[in-house]
């Protein structure tokens, strides 16, 4: 094997560590749930069931992303912010009667107003993120508390529910119907993918980008592809595809088109980079992290609609350490605790990854508490691996 091509399977593996860990985490949690007699992980309910569990992590994490692009900081909010507008919304649509879509335009404007609030402070006054975002998780909390008086508002209409919570092609189509449809659109989504990263390629090539091997990119390919069918047929299977599903694809592609290709995308790793330099270089470094938490509050009013409609409530308690299970997915996806490094799709996985090992632990009738010291330690063993990564680097 020649040295380049030995690099280059170095190079592939590096850029996927966390896609490689997930896969023999689920592997291996699978082997342990067959060999206890605990059903399947990979049963064709239970992958459903990943998916509603963490549709509000991925929405959050994506979020989060941008926040920690910056310089490595946080929101401490977003749990609150949850509860706020879950709040809000069953207020408005069951208490009030307002009209469903209505009531979700006003959640998403007290989602953006919120985030612009925390935003005016961290990027126009200076104040810390840290200490603003923490002042708006006592504070938002407390609203959530005084709106709901307390107590709990169920249930939800269905006509709101069922945009959240209901299947594609729908409970009513008959089993054939649910498999071709729900196989038919994968499909189509691995030809997309196949082409657009065949197009990125052949610009990266010309503009004289540095590329991975052929084999390398192939075997992405191939294998992005088998996933994305493997998990169409297994929903195929239950119901068809969930509506949170195609909810948060289509907020995860927009926001990783946005980060890696729009102007304004690379200014927020241009800040966390070097704020000095990035400024320096024309960029408005106030009003990128002023959109950095304007765009948290919008997509934890998105996690909040979302959260309502999968418990069917609007509860005070909505939210409880959400914030933790974003910042999590975000580090053990990749993000660096400096900023400046990460990916969406980073994010994702990381959220999956923690997603599998709830899941998992669950299935395996693991204590909740040795569940929380477990995630604790991937945590910190994902930002141990950042930070050596980081002196190895600085070192050479």
């Amino acid at each position: 094997m020649s040295t380049t091509t030995s690099l280059s399977i170095k190079n592939a593996l590096k850029k996927n560590t966390m896609l490689i860990a997930l896969v023999l985490v689920m592997l291996l949690f699978q082997l342990l749930i067959l060999a206890t007699d605990h059903g399947s992980l990979f049963a064709p309910s239970n992958i459903t069931n990943i998916i509603n569990q963490n549709s509000y992590v991925v929405i959050l994490a994506t979020g989060m992303l941008l926040c920690i692009l910056t310089g490595g900081n946080i929101d401490l909010s977003v749990g609150s912010i949850v509860a706020l507008v879950g709040a809000i919304g069953g207020t408005l649509i069951v208490n009030l009667h307002w009209n469903v879509y209505l009531s979700i335009l006003i959640c998403l404007l007290f989602g953006i107003l919120i985030g612009a609030f925390h935003g005016v402070w961290i990027a126009y006054v200076h104040i810390p993120p840290f200490i603003v975002t923490l002042a708006g998780m006592l504070l938002w909390r407390g609203v959530a508390l005084i709106v709901l008086n307390g107590m709990t508002i169920s249930p939800l209409p269905d006509n709101y529910l069922v945009l959240f919570s209901s299947y594609f092609p729908g409970e009513k189509a008959t089993a054939a119907m649910i498999m071709t449809v729900t196989m038919s659109i994968a499909v189509i989504c691995c030809i997309v993918f196949l082409a657009s990263q065949i197009i990125s390629r052949t610009r990266k090539r010309k503009k004289g980008y540095e590329i991975s091997s052929s084999a390398a990119f192939i075997i992405r390919l191939i294998l992005v592809s088998a996933v994305v069918l493997f998990i169409a047929y297994l929903l195929g299977q239950h119901k068809g595809i969930p509506a949170i599903l195609i909810i948060i694809s289509v907020i995860v592609l927009a926001y990783a088109y946005y980060t890696q290709n729009t102007v304004p995308g690379r200014y927020l790793y241009a800040l966390g980079g070097n704020m000095k330099a990035a400024k320096l270089s024309g960029v408005n470094t106030d009003n990128v992290m002023f959109f950095a938490y304007t765009n948290m509050g919008f997509l934890s009013a998105i996690a909040a609609l979302v959260c309502v409609a999968r418990f069917n409530s609007a509860a005070p308690t909505a939210g409880n350490m959400y914030e933790m299970d974003a910042i999590g997915s975000c580090f053990v996806g990749g993000a660096s605790a400096y900023g400046g490094t990460g990916t969406v799709g980073g994010a994702v996985i990381g959220a999956i990854f923690m997603g599998v090992l709830n899941n998992g632990m669950s299935i395996l009738g693991v204590d909740a508490n040795w569940q929380k010291a477990v995630k604790g330690l991937v945590l910190l063993a994902a930002v141990i691996f950042d930070v050596v990564s980081k002196q190895k680097k600085a070192s050479k």
